[in-house]
């Protein structure tokens, strides 16, 4: 059989290269402008690389009993990781992944695409403009993992657009986001008091050494109307090759501070990130 060879190609908003694993027959890294997006292994769906999408993977598990199929609203696409991921633990789920950069859905579509029986639905929007018009108590996850290159947009940052993604959840339903920042974490901390005016319960996912300051990093923000199984999160998350804390109640309210809630008028993207902290050859 063919070795399986790279594949370049220029899309709405950058340059994306799949490249093989050569140590996995069939596993795939997705880039845009040399910033990792996704890891796919399309013979082990199962299988989360990214120590991030490992953290969405542990929440996804502990939310309801295994195997009990779930409605859930993707924002942002990449290689579509997750989804495949809920579609082999939660048989008969039902997703719809929103991704802006139609170029990347087709060449996704293309090279690495999704089986037509998985139960996921591509839509190529702006993921704020698909959410103002989705159905209200429509979904059970809401996940949002949207990056222009490295930052998240600033329009998916307000108390406005988590107004909306918790109208969208239903009433027992959980918002997840994949957050990038560092010392003294100015967008991370005002990430969780917007998402405060809106959920009662929050929770903090990142590595102690990102959250000490040490470095940049990812973080990944847990948000409902319910406490979701901190226990059982943090002994998964402290088991990983790469160990990640959960912040939650008392210690979270003391690392949000005095942060303030973040309006349109004045959203901004997250933080750059500094030179190498994702970006690859």
């Amino acid at each position: 059989m063919d070795e399986p060879i790279p594949v370049t190609r220029v899309v709405d908003h950058g340059t994306a290269k799949l490249m093989p694993d050569v140590d996995r027959r069939r596993a795939w890294l997705l880039t845009v402008d040399g910033a990792p997006q996704s890891y796919v292994d399309l013979d082990a769906p199962t299988h989360l690389e990214f120590e991030y999408a490992r953290r969405l993977g542990h929440v996804l598990d502990t939310l309801t009993e295994p195997g009990r199929p779930l409605d859930v609203l993707h924002l942002g696409g990449g290689a579509l990781t997750l989804p495949r991921y809920l579609a082999a633990t939660r048989p008969g789920s039902r997703q719809d992944v929103i991704e802006a950069d139609r170029g990347l859905l087709a060449l996704v579509a293309e090279h690495v695409p999704v089986p037509g029986d998985a139960g996921i639905t591509l839509h190529g929007a702006d993921a704020r403009a698909w959410l103002e018009t989705a159905a209200s108590d429509s979904v059970d996850v809401l996940i949002a993992d949207v990056f222009g290159g490295s930052r998240v947009p600033a329009h998916l940052t307000s108390v406005a657009y988590a107004r909306e993604a918790e109208r969208v959840l239903r009433g027992d339903g959980v918002y997840l986001a994949n957050l990038a920042d560092a010392a003294p974490f100015a967008f991370l901390r005002s990430q969780l008091a917007t998402f405060s005016t809106v959920f009662e319960e929050l929770a903090l996912i990142a590595e102690p050494g990102i959250l000490r300051g040490r470095r940049f990093g990812n973080a990944i923000l847990v948000a409902s109307h319910h406490p979701v199984d901190t226990g059982t999160l943090a002994r998964r998350t402290a088991s990983d090759a790469f160990p990640a804390r959960v912040e939650h109640g008392a210690a979270l309210r003391a690392f949000l501070g005095d942060a303030e809630p973040v309006r349109d008028e004045n959203a901004v993207p997250s933080p750059e990130p500094p030179d190498g902290a994702f970006s690859i050859g």
